[in-house]
């Protein structure tokens, strides 16, 4: 009940007690008991203590704060949150069995931590909360639900041995990955991309390039092989100072001799990576090639093919809407290739399918409609020349940067860019291909570039901070382990059905808070998580879950 400070007076002396008020359940009501006897206010004066009655009166109140805080509980130094999303990537690495492996790696270090915990614990970390090595040491790997066992000096050690000889642990992975879920690369696919270091000094490595963002910062390439599934098969890196033109050739012929593949591999890249001389080597070397070319900057010749209403062939849904309409030609087409410091000219058979998708054309032309309106708007103001942004390509200037400039609208560019609105053209050596496998495969392959935009976004692979060359190399291995783990998931085990966003994002959300007994589930519901329920027989949507559910979900077999 409470503590209070009791006065008595006896023989003309005050004496002082700490009593205790509780509930007497004999007498169903209020009782009082001494809790510790003082003396008397006089003897403590006499020794000193000049108000006792103020003193014991605060020893009171300190008790009567102590009772009132019993049975709350009180925030610690850990965290009561703990992500449960990696759980599928936990058991895909289970079911590959390639820890015998890592463990033969005890036998040539010295290392006092388990090589496989730090390897796993780094993955699951990096696809529930991508960030720093430090931050994930000391704020994401205490919030797995399963314990770690080493310190941040043995992560950043681990991870140097790991990319140390990085090839070898990927291709440890890629011959686990063929023996459970099998690979084919009767057909394989290449791309390449960088990454970008936020440092002032370069090193052997880490070299100042060209990188796609635009950055000045030193960077590093990397080359992505993946198998006719899209299935990552292979990595490696290079320094970013070697042009991607030159290189690019050498990575594959690499990549190719690591993974014993003797077949066609396909070059898939974007508009910006489709060079004559990268196309030459392709061809030279017995590959193939598969770019998207932007229909603007095509000749008027293959312009005025594309534009003609003939040829077309409709694509329609199940319901008879008309999805995109395609057609195609296969010609000889010139290329322009420096070799041994002259321009020559060498000439490609190559197959040409042009799409139109009217979707796309309708959402392209309401842009260009916006863009002209505020362009329009600025002319009239007479608006600065930098104050255009992308809605300048529709006006034709005549005066300085930043200064009033005298604009006109540009309507031979307006009407251009709205008659090609809706039109994609793609270019390939694959000349036996179907008009259809082309679209698909090429549509399909966006999945090479979000392999990369997982690493860049997701996984948070940009800005690196790590600093030696060997640690870095562990790092993005590190991003590729995750990436093929989703893949994994995606491919394998999900047929597909679920998209690379929705898995990251289940991965992220799927959490839980430790309360009194049980644990709450702070998960959005989701199409993904009601599928994964059902699928694994798991109560992922139970807002409450014990000791025992959640040891089931992390031990889950796939």
């Amino acid at each position: 009940m409470a503590y209070y400070l009791k006065k008595t007076r006896l023989k003309g002396r005050t004496y002082l007690s700490i009593d205790e008020s509780f509930y007497n359940h004999e007498k169903k009501g209020t009782s009082h008991r001494c809790y510790k006897s003082l003396g008397s206010v006089e003897t403590w004066q006499a020794k000193g203590l000049s108000d006792p009655i103020t003193h014991f009166q605060n020893e009171v109140d300190a008790l009567n704060q102590a009772r009132s805080q019993i049975g709350i509980r009180k925030i610690s130094d850990r965290s009561p949150l703990f992500y449960l999303g990696y759980f599928p990537l936990k058991s895909i690495l289970e079911k590959l069995h390639v820890k015998k492996y890592l463990d033969f790696f005890k036998l040539t270090t010295d290392f006092q931590f388990d090589l496989y915990e730090l390897l796993s614990s780094l993955i699951y970390a990096r696809a529930v909360n991508p960030c720093s090595k430090y931050k994930t040491f000391h704020e994401v790997l205490p919030c797995l639900y399963e314990p770690f066992h080493y310190s941040y000096d043995q992560l950043m050690d681990g991870l140097a041995f790991l990319g140390n000889d990085y090839q070898k642990f990927v291709e440890i992975f890629t011959v686990q990955t063929d023996k459970v879920f099998g690979l084919d690369s009767s057909r394989t696919y290449f791309d390449c991309t960088n990454f970008y270091f936020e440092i002032d000094r370069e090193d052997d490595f880490r070299r100042k390039g060209p990188s796609k963002e635009g950055k000045k910062d030193p960077i590093v390439g990397l080359g992505l092989l993946l198998d006719r599934n899209l299935i990552p098969i292979g990595m490696q890196m290079y320094p970013g100072n070697e042009s991607e033109k030159p290189v690019l050739r050498q990575v594959i012929d690499c990549l190719k001799a690591q993974n014993n593949i003797s077949g066609k591999t396909i070059h898939v890249a974007d508009k910006g990576l489709n060079c004559a001389k990268n196309i030459a080597f392709s061809k030279h070397n017995g590959d193939g090639y598969l770019f998207s070319k932007s229909v603007k900057t095509l000749p008027e010749t293959e312009k005025t093919w594309v534009l003609l209403n003939e040829g077309w062939t409709d694509k329609k849904d199940k319901n008879g809407k008309l999805l995109y309409q395609y057609k195609s030609c296969v010609d000889q087409f010139p290329y322009k290739v420096e070799y041994n410091g002259k321009e020559t000219v060498v000439t490609l058979t190559e197959k040409r399918l042009v799409t139109y998708n009217p979707s796309l054309a309708a959402k392209k032309r309401y842009e260009i409609n916006r863009l002209v309106e505020k362009a329009k708007s600025l002319t009239v103001s007479a608006a600065k020349r930098n104050e255009y942004g992308e809605a300048g390509k529709y006006v034709s200037f005549t005066g300085k940067e930043g200064e009033k400039a005298a604009a006109k609208i540009n309507q031979k560019t307006i009407d251009n860019d709205l008659k090609l609105a809706g039109y994609n053209l793609l270019v390939t050596s694959e000349i036996r291909m179907s008009d259809q496998d082309i679209y698909e495969t090429y549509h399909n392959l966006w999945r090479i570039e979000e392999s990369f935009k997982i690493m860049k976004s997701d996984l948070d692979a940009r800005p690196a901070f790590c600093q030696r060359e060997e640690t870095i190399k562990g790092h993005f291995l590190i991003c590729y382990l995750t990436v093929l783990l989703e893949r994994l998931l995606q491919f394998k085990v999900l047929e597909n059905r679920y998209g690379t966003s929705e898995i990251f994002n289940f991965m992220k959300d799927f959490r839980v808070t430790k309360a009194e007994t049980k644990y709450i589930n702070t998960a959005k519901t989701s199409e993904l998580i009601h599928g994964l329920e059902e699928k694994f027989r798991l109560p992922l949507t139970n807002y409450f879950l014990t000791e025992t559910q959640i040891r089931s979900i992390l031990n889950h077999k796939i």
